[in-house]
């Protein structure tokens, strides 16, 4: 991809394009050196990486929720041969595409919603969902439809969780007078936020550990390592 960004006017075009949450060294510069997380998303990233193949030749990649391109460019840097970015927000895709550019990336970035997917009308070898599932009203929902129309074959997931790290193994049923289990702490549970939670009006639903796997599961997901507390590595059934 020819770059022809001018560097000297890198640092006025990260803060042109306002608040970043993905901290992007962008051939020097920091586009979020301040953030509460620490260098995110790189730190989280580093905890997964090698469970992602290091050689994506021939693969095509989907990053759902793409942010500032973060995981998109990490994603064409191991070489694969197509990446579509898609996210809901146009002031993120704005930093992504500046991202991209930058780094010399040949990223696609699409303005979308999850629920919307299917208007893609294709599969991807390789689905990034990172921290979007706890900013859906309808969480469940959006794993059927990247079930069903979006991977072909890996989803790379990851989400807030909350609640015990237990995992409870749950039978197939429960007679209707068997009230107790569902104050287990290893239960799947989903923690709804009505109002806000850490001051973000857009966290909706946030699973503990359980819930995470089941709802994976009962979307026709198969877990196949869990690299990171918080991400799951999945194959399609």
């Amino acid at each position: 991809m020819p770059n022809d960004v001018d560097v000297e006017t890198i640092p006025q075009r990260i803060v042109e394009l306002g608040e970043w949450f993905h901290n992007i060294n962008l051939r020097g510069h920091p586009t979020a050196p301040h953030h509460f997380l620490g260098d995110y998303p790189m730190v989280k990233w580093r905890a997964f990486a090698d469970a992602i193949p290091h050689d994506l030749t021939g693969r095509t990649v989907l990053d759902i929720g793409c942010n500032g391109g973060f995981y998109s460019i990490e994603m064409k840097r191991r070489g694969a041969d197509r990446v579509v970015g898609i996210d809901w927000d146009e002031r993120y895709l704005a930093q992504a595409r500046f991202a991209a550019e930058v780094s010399g990336a040949d990223i696609e970035f699409k303005q979308l919603s999850v629920y919307d997917i299917a208007s893609l009308g294709e599969q991807f070898d390789v689905v990034l969902f990172m921290g979007v599932l706890y900013h859906l009203r309808h969480p469940l929902l959006a794993l059927d439809l990247l079930h069903e129309h979006a991977t072909r074959d890996v989803l790379v997931f990851q989400s807030m969780l909350r609640g015990a790290q237990e995992v409870l193994t749950v039978a197939d049923d429960y007679p209707f007078s068997d009230t107790s289990v569902f104050d287990a702490p290893g239960f799947p549970k989903m923690h709804f936020v009505e109002r806000k939670y850490t001051g973000d009006a857009t966290n909706w639903w946030i699973p503990n550990r359980a819930a995470a796997e089941a709802m994976l599961r009962s979307a026709g997901f198969t877990i196949v390592a869990h690299p990171e507390a918080e991400v799951y590595i999945c194959r399609r059934r």
